[in-house]
């Protein structure tokens, strides 16, 4: 069978052929640039529990050497320190340059034999029929290029998204924002810091050696943010932040960003999909667009490994833009409504906006956390209401990363065993942590379940975790292989499980689908001269 071919080389495109390899699935990314990333260290990402899990399991090794956790998050109003924030109670959230998260995925994508690079490729055509779809390049050589499906990846002035139709509408400008990295030495060593005093805004976040990047809001549509207008910028906030003088600095780089909310009006026409810039556009307040582009691409990748394995419903490979549409939908309406609050005052429908109660402050404070409606996880409607028995995860919602046991002994944290393509089952049975493995596989709800598994629709891989927050003994969770619930029942329920990993995969594949295809090829790329 032909490899999914990806448009594009950035952070969501990389991490979507990976997400495919590490399914057995081969593809193609073209890239239209030399393969290199240009330095820009006040271009950075943050990424939060489940895209720095991604990200890790994708084998990007510049997370640990590039990047920085938050030590903590401070709030100030005017020269008053507001809150201070810690993480006792989870991770901190990841901040590392852009450009080394793409070089870290891209090492990662150019190592593994069912990912191609293609450097130097500009695409200019895209055919579709019933078993596949055609893609033809120019660049260093003219080339068709034939694949199962193709994802455009290619940011936000997506060739992809123009050739096959799809209006990208949206607001322009919503937010701009002044950006500096610089060498310093900061009151607070490691930990971000949010300091309003309206209408000025600032924002400092460490990255290591040493390094910050600081952000300022400027007007929408003002002038020309000229060298000496930068400098005075970071002259007089270090200086605010200092005691009144301005510490040694050793400025690094410097730039201006201005963002957009776009919104494309569909994400899939047929076996062509959109993911990441390509499909929306935001970053106000806070919110991370490499972040739900990064979720585009995990979302996708199960679906398509599916469909390139066995065949899938039409139902499942649309529920991608049913359910990250409908996610980055509200994150941008949320973002909306808080900005009315933020920057326009609101006026006279303020007491009616949500969030408007709430101080400018913790509104903010949520985007850069990955909190509230501006910045927490997704959660997806789940296919079929099964809730047997509570747990502190709703259905739909990312699981708990707690340590769960498979079948052969090994011990993992949850979010490791992701993207395989596999659904999860995992039985809540206290006491297995400090069993040997040979007691508990053969007692107790083990071997009924275990078979309830092996009889599963999709590829199941059966777990054993000590506990879950808010489950009691002998609850069994059925997980989606990108990390969301699905269900969850109380003991052993073979044919409502059965149902539930049914609806999971959106019932049996279409008849229009290709037969099952073999097992993936050494070498992905197919490639028609």
């Amino acid at each position: 069978m032909d490899p999914v071919i990806v448009v594009g080389a950035g952070p969501v495109g990389l991490s979507l052929s990976l997400a495919l390899a590490g399914q057995g699935v081969p593809s193609v990314v073209l890239d239209e640039g030399p393969g290199k990333e240009d330095p820009r260290p006040a271009r950075t990402v943050i990424l939060h529990a489940d895209t720095a899990a991604m990200a890790h399991r994708l084998g990007c090794t510049t997370l640990r050497d590039e990047g920085a956790y938050f030590a903590a998050w401070r709030t100030m109003r005017r020269s008053r320190p507001a809150r201070r924030y810690t993480f006792d109670d989870g991770p901190a959230p990841l901040h590392l340059p852009q450009h080394a998260l793409t070089r870290g995925l891209r090492d990662a994508a150019a190592a593994h034999p069912l990912v191609q690079l293609v450097t130097d490729s500009r695409l200019d055509a895209v055919e579709q029929d019933g078993r596949g779809v055609t893609a033809h390049t120019r660049g260093a050589e003219t080339t068709w290029w034939r694949g199962s499906h193709l994802v455009g990846c290619d940011g936000a002035r997506s060739t992809v998204r123009k050739l096959i139709g799809i209006r990208f509408p949206g607001r322009t400008a919503v937010e701009r924002h002044a950006v500096a990295a610089l060498r310093t030495e900061l009151p607070w060593p490691g930990e971000a810091l949010l300091h309003r005093a309206p209408p000025r805004e600032a924002t400092s976040r460490p990255l290591p050696d040493g390094v910050w990047r600081l952000d300022w809001l400027l007007p929408a549509r003002g002038d020309l943010v000229t060298p000496d207008l930068l400098v005075n910028l970071i002259r007089d906030t270090l200086a605010d932040w200092c005691g009144g003088t301005t510490p040694p600095y050793d400025l690094i780089d410097t730039g201006v960003h201005t963002l957009h909310h776009r919104l494309a009006r569909r994400w899939r026409d047929g076996r062509v999909f959109l993911a990441g810039d390509a499909a929306h556009l935001l970053g106000a307040l806070g919110t991370q667009g490499v972040e739900e582009g990064l979720r585009d691409a995990e979302n996708l990748a199960w679906k398509l490994s599916l469909a390139w394995h066995q065949g899938a419903s039409e139902a499942l490979l649309d529920s991608y833009e049913d359910e990250r549409r409908t996610a980055v939908a509200a994150r941008l309406r949320a973002a909306d409504q808080a900005l009315a609050v933020l920057r326009a005052g609101g006026g006279g429908l303020r007491p009616y906006l949500p969030g408007a109660t709430r101080s400018a402050e913790s509104l903010l404070t949520d985007g850069h956390l990955g909190r509230g409606p501006l910045g927490a996880a997704p959660a997806y409607a789940p296919p079929v209401a099964v809730r047997e028995v509570p747990t502190a995860t709703e259905p739909g919602g990312a699981v708990a990363n707690v340590p769960v046991t498979a079948p052969d002994g090994a011990t993992v944290p949850l979010r490791d065993l992701l993207g395989k393509g596999r659904l999860l089952v995992v039985l809540v049975a206290p006491g297995t942590g400090v069993w040997d493995r040979r007691h508990w596989l053969g007692a107790g709800l083990m071997p009924r379940l275990a078979a309830a598994v092996s009889a599963l629709p999709v590829r199941t891989d059966l777990l054993v975790a000590d506990g879950y927050p808010g489950a009691a003994a002998h609850t069994v969770l059925l997980i989606r292989p990108d990390g969301h619930l699905a269900a969850t029942f109380a003991g052993v329920r073979p044919a409502e499980l059965y149902e539930a990993a049914d609806a999971v995969r959106a019932g049996a594949p279409s008849s229009r689908l290709p037969a099952p295809a073999p097992a993936p090829p050494t070498t992905p790329a197919v490639v028609i001269d």
